[in-house]
């Protein structure tokens, strides 16, 4: 398989599901700002939305969209209980969590990266992705994970997307069950494997 990334955008979460479940597969980096590739290939010829995580899976099939891959990655190591078994009530559950971060809070950060966004409208943005947090910190309450004690790959695909507070200037550090989760998050190996492969940690 071959993961289309680029470094600490939304493709680390598949990055990070793919070492969590033990698959074989290669990272291409994908420039978010040229959409080449390093060999100067038109990556809209790979995929047309231009933009990742893209996989291409062994038979040369293509699946975009961060919450379809990291589903179709956990079942393909079913053992490692990365998403619960599909059709169960765990499972929707999972699509919940994977349907609201990607919604709400995924894109909500999309206008502060841009920097033709008015401020004012960012403040908005801000105070937005404040109230979605604060509701994220609770359900984090007593949990290990979103999902319990069970490390799934909604919890990579949060990890990666309140990564980018840092960046664009949305705090977390008061929101202390959000704190603690991102410390437990980041400790894994698989998220220090892939996140030192893309060049994000030494």
């Amino acid at each position: 398989m071959k993961l289309y990334y680029s470094p600490g955008a939304c493709s680390l979460s598949p990055h990070i599901a793919l070492v969590e479940a033990g698959l074989a597969f290669d990272a291409v980096l994908a420039s978010t700002k040229t959409h080449k590739l390093q060999d100067g290939t038109d990556f809209y010829t790979i995929n047309a939305k231009g933009y990742v995580p893209l996989l291409e899976l062994n038979d040369g099939q293509r699946l975009s969209e961060g919450p379809a891959i990291v589903q179709y990655i956990a079942d393909q190591a079913p053992e490692k209980k990365l998403a619960p078994a599909a059709g169960t009530m765990e499972r929707y559950r999972l699509q919940e969590w994977l349907n609201f971060i990607t919604a709400e809070l995924h894109k909500g950060f999309g206008p502060l990266f841009n920097p033709a966004t008015p401020e004012e409208y960012k403040t908005l943005a801000k105070a937005k992705l404040g109230e979605r947090l604060a509701w994220v910190d609770k359900q984090l309450e007593g949990k290990q994970y979103l999902m319990g004690d069970t490390f799934t790959v909604a919890d990579g695909y949060l990890f990666t997307v309140t990564n980018w507070g840092a960046h664009v200037g949305v705090d977390v550090s008061g929101y202390p069950n959000l704190v603690a989760y991102r410390a437990r998050v980041a400790a894994r190996p698989a998220v220090q494997q892939a996140m030192k492969a893309e060049g994000l940690i030494k």
